[in-house]
């Protein structure tokens, strides 16, 4: 069983990586934006909480050199040290030392020092040093008198916080220190501490492992309320913390502060109720005024009714500003915990369908009707479920600004990373999976499209290229388009090389857009020579056998002199799926709903016409598959059999079928590794009466099918070479 300071490091670990992230993002943004105050306040805040969690828990190394970049960043915020591309790159590089970091305490391998001593070198190199007190205003270097730097740059907007910190007795179990949390205060501005010891028991009840004592901090920063939660990070569950703002430099305010009733109910040394009976003996200030004459009764009345009036208001606000703050509450679960959700969900799928089946089979109406009642509420838990493993693909779009940045600089070029659609939904496990091939995509773009800035300027276009990653919806797939303006593909060199290298024989002759297409092959590189970034025939082929692991499907389109695109098609998520289930020679198959147009009745044509035909549909030329013949299913056809139009790659298609069953909530299972290649197939599902269907996958049915003809063509020479 997992200690409890174990599952604290842990917990530190995982929010780490996401504060890494965080300050990754904030960089990137910072060096388009140097002059964004905020932005240097998010960067400063993420060191902060990754230095005071990593000191709480026990990860010295990380808090010591993570002291030092904030340091500096600390000066950067007063002002004192410009935002440069030097910073930057330090900083960048901190943030990858400790990720480092990181990984080494979770693996066990001894950190590399030396590396964290030239980054904390350089970042000391750029801080000014303060001149001895006493000296003189600095000299330039021709004897002029430099300006004297101001002591605060920027006026601070220093407010006042209360911060009541109640610890659990038992938090010293978990490894908290509440005297560390106090110093993280005091390292954010001015603290007065004060401390409560009246729950501290008599010595012979005393337990020295408890905590008995909490405290009043009154808080004077410029941080906000975040910064401030940020230190009590670790300890939430394990305490009681309010923290209220109780003055603000920024607000104008000349009224008096709360008065003393106010405060003592606010802090809770005094009940509301102990305090109006103590009033109650008073008389109320309106009418000790009209009783004195001073002012008339009817002025008082009209008073307290703006009183009420404001107070009404805020109280309105206060309560639609806590629900919106509600409303955007998460909880962080654990991935296996969530896949296994999703197993289960698909497990209930399939018990449903045989729930459904059996109340057909007895036309019982009581049950027919609690079945509906159980499909309607698997439905919707099918669909939370799935919704709740979408996640916005602009998270793995973030991560690949830093790529762009610093492959175009040891590239020696200027390019600019576009990214559009990052709310574009998607579900967990296709996203975990997509990372390795964007990378390629991105650095194919970046090394072979995108031209040094001489050359685009020599060909009128811009010195700095630009590369666009963009996502959306279409249907029931995501589309993802890789685009850059660079120099585009040059199929009549993609032909040559393919010959030189062995791709293809060097008699053969293929049109441009098969020409491009061979930048996928296995092997297939352009680069003259070998580099960090290509040159190896790694790359592409390895993209699109990725891509198709994940049942989808890669596009390119290029123009010589204008740029490429890359479009990768995505399902939105791998476990399940609807789809229309249709039965062919006795066997039943699942087509995927998305690609599922219209069904129509067909008449079985004579045997004598060809393996692919055409049928008129409302005045549209469609081209039809008939699977009967593509699985050469046994037994003879039904008189009438029926036509699912379906979209393929852009194109409408006809897949001719024995008989539509009807809609199926399809659960997605492996075909395992032997037949996970089967063209024109890409899984199986459990049907209800416990059999099995396979799913089929439409584009490669239809290149299946375009296949088929040339095969036939060739299978005669075949035969003669083997003759002779």
């Amino acid at each position: 069983m997992q200690s409890q300071e174990d599952a604290n490091r842990a917990a530190f670990i995982e929010e780490a990586q996401d504060l890494l992230a965080e300050l990754e993002t904030a960089l990137l943004e910072l060096e388009a934006q140097p002059d964004d105050r905020d932005l240097v306040a998010r960067v400063f805040r993420a060191m902060h909480t990754i230095k005071g969690s990593g000191a709480m828990f026990g990860f010295d190394d990380i808090a010591h050199f993570t002291h030092d970049v904030e340091t500096v960043f600390d000066r950067v915020r007063n002002g004192e040290v410009p935002v440069t591309r030097q910073l930057l790159d330090l900083t960048l590089a901190s943030r990858d030392h400790i990720a480092r970091l990181l990984h080494c305490a979770v693996s066990g391998e001894p950190p590399d020092l030396s590396h964290a001593a030239a980054i904390t070198a350089s970042l000391r190199a750029l801080v000014p040093v303060a001149p001895p007190a006493g000296q003189g205003p600095a000299q330039g270097a021709d004897g002029a008198e430099c300006p004297a730097e101001p002591e605060e740059p920027c006026p601070p907007c220093t407010r006042t916080w209360r911060v009541r910190f109640r610890p659990a007795p038992s938090i010293l179990f978990s490894g908290a220190n509440p005297l560390v949390l106090l110093d993280e205060l005091r390292d954010l501005g001015g603290a007065q501490v004060f401390p409560h010891f009246s729950e501290v028991p008599g010595l012979g009840e005393l337990q020295p492992e408890l905590c008995h004592v909490w405290w009043d901090v009154l808080l004077s920063t410029e941080s906000d309320e975040a910064a401030i939660r940020d230190v009590f990070l670790f300890v939430e569950d394990d305490a009681d913390i309010d923290i209220r703002l109780v003055d603000d430099a920024r607000i104008v305010d000349d009224a008096a502060y709360k008065r003393l009733g106010e405060i003592l109910i606010e802090r809770g040394d005094v009940s509301a109720d102990d305090l109006h009976r103590v009033l109650d003996e008073q008389r109320p200030l309106g009418r000790l005024l009209t009783d004195a004459g001073v002012v008339p009764p009817e002025r008082v009345d009209a008073a307290l009714v703006e009183q009420q009036a404001v107070r009404t208001i805020r109280q309105t606000r206060d309560k639609e500003s806590a629900a919106r703050d509600e409303s955007g509450a998460s909880i962080r679960v654990a991935a296996s915990k969530l896949d296994f959700l999703v197993d289960l969900v698909g497990e209930l799928v399939i018990v449903q369908a045989q729930l459904s089946q059996a109340a057909h089979l007895r036309s019982d109406p009581g049950l027919l009707g609690l079945v509906e009642e159980l499909e309607r509420l698997s439905d919707e838990l099918r669909d939370t479920t799935l919704g709740i493993r979408m996640l916005p693909i602009g998270t793995t779009f973030s991560k690949f600004r830093r790529l762009v940045r610093d492959l175009s600089a040891e590239l020696g070029k200027d390019v600019e990373l576009v990214t559009l659609g990052g709310e574009t939904e998607l579900d967990k496990t296709v996203i975990e999976r997509l990372g390795d091939p964007l990378v390629h995509c991105l650095r194919n773009s970046l090394d072979h499209g995108v031209e040094p800035p001489d050359a685009r300027a020599a060909a009128g276009k811009p010195r700095t290229g630009t590369v666009t990653l963009s996502a959306a919806h279409a249907g029931g797939e995501v589309l993802i388009t890789i685009a850059d303006d660079g120099a585009g593909i040059d199929p009549v060199r993609v032909l040559e090389t393919a010959r030189r290298r062995g791709v293809i024989a060097p008699d053969v002759e293929l049109p441009p857009r098969e020409a491009v297409e061979l930048i996928f092959a296995a092997g297939f590189s352009t680069a003259e020579k070998v580099t960090s970034v290509s040159g190896r025939g790694v790359g592409m082929d390895v993209v699109k056998r990725s891509i198709e692991a994940l049942r989808g499907r890669i596009e390119i389109d290029s123009t010589v002199g204008k740029g490429t695109t890359l479009t990768i098609r995505l399902p939105l998520t791998l476990a399940i799926i609807d789809g229309l289930q249709v039965l062919v020679g006795g066997e039943s198959y699942v087509i995927p709903l998305n690609h599922v147009e219209e069904c129509a009745e067909h008449a079985t044509p004579g045997s004598g016409e060809g393996r692919q035909r055409i049928i008129n549909l409302r005045g549209e030329i469609v081209p039809y598959i008939r699977l009967r013949e593509l699985f050469a299913s046994p037994g003879p056809a039904p008189a009438i059999e029926q036509v699912v139009v379906v979209d393929a790659q852009g194109s409408r298609f006809g897949l001719v079928v024995d008989c539509v069953v009807g809609e199926h909530q399809t659960v997605i299972k492996s075909l395992g590794r032997i037949y996970k290649d089967v063209p024109g197939i890409s899984g199986a599902t459990i049907k209800g009466d416990g059999s099995m269907a396979l799913i089929l996958d439409v584009p490669g049915l239809v290149q299946l099918a375009a296949d088929q003809p040339m095969r036939a063509q060739r299978a005669p020479v075949a035969a003669h070479g083997g003759g002779a």
